[in-house]
This record gives structure tokens, sequence and C-alpha cells, in this order.
């Protein structure tokens, strides 16, 4: 992929936040805007049409207004799972985030539109999705953990201390190297702690960061079901 633009479509009924996007992207070297769409059916005729590597899409899009982007995600992995999706929310929803990831992280980012305006990371961001990986905007962990005390799901019962404890500091949406800092390990040791709790809760081989957001999502799958609002991490 790195000899050809990065091919993107953007989905975003609001035509200002919409042609904002598409600057964003214009002026980024080495990726390509294919089309900008204002509703579903627009969407799918673009991604048909046109075979991005990425959509960029709000969850709301015409006609319903409701969770287009969620559900235009959800079938694309079935008819083209090679097409990224990063879906853009004006609010933290732990029911979008849990059906946008629960068939698998990769090649899927949940994004808050505040973010947006950092041309660097949006950028950084769609390249992530177009090689496999994931992303989860930070604040969305931020507001999941603080409902997710006292784990009770069955699946955590084989990991150690240690591992809970990183698990625990990989929700803050913190990087190896910062868990080892925190912890005063050596990064390989820490390295060891993550291989073993993605075997533990059986956790498919695919790019780390897809499978930190799944372990992630399991950890706090418990505070989702006990109606707290939530949100997810950083890498």
């Amino acid at each position: 992929m790195s000899a050809q633009p990065l091919r993107v479509v953007v989905a975003e009924d609001d035509v200002l936040v919409r042609e904002g996007i598409r600057r964003i992207f214009e002026n980024v070297d080495g990726i390509r805007v294919l089309a900008a769409v204002a509703d579903l059916p627009a969407l799918w005729n673009a991604v048909g049409a046109r075979r991005p590597h990425v959509v960029v899409t709000d969850i709301r899009l015409a006609p319903t207004f409701t969770d287009e982007g969620i559900r235009f995600a959800v079938e694309l992995r079935e008819s083209n799972p090679e097409i990224g999706v990063v879906v853009l929310s004006q609010h933290v929803d732990p029911a979008y985030v849990t059906s946008l990831f629960e068939a698998g992280a990769s090649r899927r980012a949940y994004l808050l539109k505040q973010r947006i305006a950092d041309t660097a990371k949006l950028a950084e961001i769609a390249r992530t999705i177009a090689t496999g990986g994931s992303y989860v905007d930070v604040q969305v962990v931020e507001t999941l953990l603080s409902a997710a005390d006292g784990r009770r799901n069955p699946m955590f019962g084989n990991l150690t201390t240690r591992e809970r404890e990183i698990l625990a500091l990989m929700a803050e949406g913190r990087s190896n190297g910062a868990i080892a800092r925190r912890l005063l390990v050596s990064s390989r040791a820490v390295e060891r702690h993550v291989s073993a709790i993605f075997t533990k809760l059986d956790i498919e081989d695919s790019p780390d960061s897809s499978r930190r957001v799944m372990a992630v999502l399991a950890y706090l799958s418990d505070g989702q079901a006990d109606g707290h609002a939530a949100a997810l991490p950083e890498r």
C-alpha cells in the first residue's frame, strides 16, 4: 500500500464537517479522497464504485439519523472485510462501541468528532486502520474505567494478579513501555505478560493494536452491563 495513495471515502451529513474532513485529508501527502457523501445510500454507492482503503463515517446518516454508520461498518465486514472504517461520534456510547467491535477489532476505529481537528492524528488513524489495526478514543476508556470495578466475568479467573494489573493499565491506553515504567519492570517482561493475557482470553492472532482493543473490551464488559456510560483507549 505504500506505493500508492491511501484511498478514502468520507460520509457526513453536515456539509461543513464533511468538507472540513475532506480538506484535512487533501492536505496530507499520500492520502486521496475519492468521494465525500451525505447519506447511507450514497456511501454504499461510493464504496462499490471507488473501492477505498478506508471509510470515515459519522454514526448518524440519512435516512434515519440513528446508527447508520455502525450498521454500515458491521455489514461491510461481511462484504468487504479488507476496507477499514473510522466511525465518528459526537458522544461516547457504549452500545455503539460494542456493536462496532463485537465481530472483531481489526480495521475498525471509534473516534470522537472533537479529535478530527488534529490532522496528524486523523491521518495516523486512517493509516493504522488501513493496515489492519484498530483505534478507540481515549475518552471511551476513561469513562468505562470508572464503571469497571469488581470483575465478575469468569474468563478473567485464569489471569494472574500481575496480568490483571497490566490489563487494567492497557485499558488506560498505556503502551507496553509506559506500563513497564509504571510497574518498574522491563519492557520484555510486559510483552510476555501481554502475550499471556491474549492467550488466556482466547484473543485470536491479529495486529497488536486490534488484540489490545479486544482485551480491553473484554475487561470493561462488566461495566457496560451495569448500565454506565462508556469510552475506550488510545494506544
